[in-house]
């Protein structure tokens, strides 16, 4: 397994660092592999209940590596989208588990729309966010017009596209950007208190949750309401729901087992 992607697991929580730092992480056809192995890895491992997603030293991610991009017979912008970052998108949306991004410092490009993408993002409070792609002549990519206008709105997402300004953890939160920001020296404890919380909740409702939200950007109600029915009943199903209704009423704390 490539070391470009570091993987840990503990209390039910993989943590996945994209481990390229000296060039602050930014993918290489390499990294962007190996991530996608561990992600399906991730998925298909039951002992595995969230996913946390971070990146060694300064940086979260940079997003593209430039020089393996502009490199005489390099690989091409085709082959980047739809062999790196749209299957890296759809894996993290399609993963029936947590995925969290521990924004650790600066997420450019690809990089923050990866973090966009996922289900919570956490950040630094010194971390910050660039879209970066108008500064070189591009346009978004990794998902970025779609996650985007959807979480902030479409005249800051049309400016954070267009502008590519540096936005702060502070005020990403502010914006409804991403889920939190923490102080840079609470940062690590903040994360696995939050990624340990949902690991030892009930996944299998987690992931049917976020199955509803993926369908509800596209849903009309009808549609949307018809398949919280449908899940809701599978729900109800589950051994999980059981020991949440016994806990409840035994006044207990309830003890998932993600089934």
């Amino acid at each position: 397994m490539s070391e470009t992607v570091q993987f840990k697991q503990e209390n039910g929580v993989a943590i996945l660092t994209l481990n390229r730092p000296k060039a602050f992480n930014s993918f290489n056809r390499e990294m962007a592999f190996a991530l996608l192995e561990r992600l399906d890895a991730c998925a298909k491992d039951e002992t595995i209940r969230a996913i946390v997603l971070t990146g060694e030293g300064r940086a979260f991610c940079a997003g593209q590596d430039l020089k393996e991009a502009t490199e005489d017979n390099g690989i091409s912008f085709e082959m980047i989208l739809n062999e790196h970052y749209n299957p890296i998108i759809k894996a993290i949306r399609t993963i029936k588990k947590p995925v969290l991004a521990a924004v650790n410092g600066v997420a450019a490009g690809a990089g923050a729309n990866i973090a966009f993408a996922c289900d919570m993002t956490i950040a630094k409070k010194s971390a910050s966010f660039t879209q970066a792609f108008s500064k070189i002549g591009l346009v978004p990519d990794s998902g970025g017009t779609f996650f985007l206008p959807r979480l902030v709105g479409m005249q800051r997402a049309t400016a954070m596209m267009m502008l590519s300004n540096k936005i702060t953890a502070q005020g990403a939160v502010e914006m409804g950007l991403i889920y939190q920001y923490v102080e840079d020296e609470q940062f690590e404890e903040q994360v696995m208190n939050l990624a340990t919380s949902l690991a030892k909740m009930p996944t299998k409702a987690l992931g049917m949750t976020k199955e509803l939200i993926n369908a509800g950007m596209q849903n009309d109600l009808d549609s949307q309401l018809e398949m919280e029915g449908k899940y809701q009943i599978e729900a109800s199903r589950s051994a999980d729901y059981e020991e949440g209704v016994n806990a409840f009423l035994e006044k207990r704390k309830p003890e998932f087992k993600g089934k």
